[in-house]
């Protein structure tokens, strides 16, 4: 099983990975205790192809089905691998191959119009069918905020919403874009909390349908308008701007085009907040499988590659907060969601489909539970007191939008959105 063996020799520091290779062999790594996981590789191509590109081939590898594991799971795996990272990094063939890979990641994170549209369809345009099996009740594709462990998914998701809009310090009136609406749920959340004017874009066909009618059944209509298209085509001013989970769809390249265009369209008092995925770490490259088969183009940035993009841009960061382990929970949640939903999941697919998408959904926990991946909440203005100097307001309009919740849920607010 050479070279993979000495490979793995270096890489397993903490735990144990038993290995059932093509003829039966078992061959064992450990380090410090942890985790026994034992993993079973039915073709002979996967020791090489494992030894230079791990991250890629083995994702592929269980998708379809070569590699596989006993008396252990792929979550086991996964976070076996994610404690053990770092030792990947370090080893010798692994450090130059990611090295390589950093000359081409303006190349891997291309997204000018057009292909950014056929980006975003190649994963938001699965069927919306089908995220309505693991996503909340008012379809969030994104972080939740849970306030308490034993808060649902759906209260995560409101509570999101409501941090959101509290940070756009909205008053009535107000003309507000949303940049990669979704399926339309903080854009709905917005106009319903506050009178103001939503327009929402996105690239996605079928969330551009779906957004635009649950618009209509909630008769939100005529403050909210969902417009099928890229940001950088929207034409006006808007007094605030929100982007939840699109800006890991613009690639580094284009980030200076990015807030060019956010100066642009926001108002010389305006108030932008952009929710987005990052780490904690240098700059990197976007893993291999996840590029090719989840999210092309896709990259979640160092803070570093955001602040110089914001810097050249003339824009004053009003506020930065870090959501840590938020998403780990929420990716959790999603995928026991997605697995009480397989069967369901498998009969609109298949079973590679099934496979890939529990590959991802765990990778990304993991990502976030013990990688270097965390969300940050950037508000961004023109000028240094657009926002009230004093933070204590996010915490006190939440209050206010909760009690506000509350008195209006006999009215209907707060029921999910979701299409029958």
């Amino acid at each position: 099983m050479f070279p993979l063996s000495h490979m793995l020799e270096s890489f397993v520091r903490i735990g144990t990975l038993k290995v059932i290779d093509a003829d039966g062999e078992v061959h064992v790594f450990s380090g410090r205790p942890g985790l026994d996981v034992t993993m079973r590789l039915t073709d002979r191509s996967l020791y090489r192809k494992l030894f230079f590109n791990p991250e890629l081939h083995a994702g592929e590898a269980y998708m379809d089905g070569s590699l596989s594991f006993e008396d252990s799971s792929l979550r086991d795996f996964l976070t076996l691998f994610s404690i053990n990272r770092l030792a990947l990094g370090s080893y010798p063939l692994q450090r130059v191959l990611r090295r390589v890979s950093r000359l081409f990641k303006r190349f891997q994170q291309a997204n000018p119009v057009g292909r950014a549209q056929r980006n975003v369809a190649h994963h938001y345009d699965l069927g919306n069918d089908f995220y309505a099996l693991f996503l909340d009740e008012d379809m969030h594709y994104s972080c939740a905020y849970f306030l308490d462990d034993g808060e649902s998914l759906e209260d995560a998701q409101r509570n999101k919403s409501r941090l959101l809009a509290a940070k756009l310090a909205l008053r009535p009136g107000l003309k507000i874009l949303d940049i990669g609406s979704g399926w339309g749920g903080l854009a709905l959340y917005l106009a319903a909390i506050e009178d103001v004017e939503v327009v929402g874009v996105t690239l996605s066909r079928e969330q551009h349908e779906f957004s635009s009618e649950r618009a209509r059944r909630a008769g939100l209509a005529d403050r909210v308008r969902f417009e099928l298209g890229d940001y950088r085509d929207v034409a006006g001013r808007f007094d605030r701007i929100v982007s939840v989970g699109m800006f890991e769809h613009v690639g580094v390249r284009h980030y200076g085009e990015f807030f060019a265009r956010i100066n642009e369209l926001m108002s010389d008092d305006g108030l932008v907040v952009l929710h987005s995925i990052g780490h904690m770490s240098p700059p990197g490259t976007t893993s291999p499988w996840l590029r090719k088969y989840i999210f092309p183009g896709g990259y979640s940035p160092a803070l570093s590659e955001v602040f110089e993009a914001v810097e050249r841009h003339s824009l004053w960061v009003t506020d930065l907060e870090f959501l840590r382990v938020h998403y780990a929970k929420t990716l959790n949640e999603w995928g026991r969601r997605f697995e009480a939903n397989r069967d369901k999941i498998a009969a609109m697919y298949d079973a590679r489909f099934c496979r890939m998408w529990e590959f991802y959904l765990i990778s990304a926990e993991m990502m976030f539970r013990t990688g270097s991946q965390l969300v940050f909440q950037m508000q961004l203005a023109r000028k240094r007191d657009a926002a009230p100097i004093v933070r204590d307001y996010v915490t006190v309009v939440q209050r206010q939008y909760k009690e506000l919740e509350s008195e209006r849920r006999e009215m209907g607010f707060g029921e999910p959105l979701v299409m029958a």
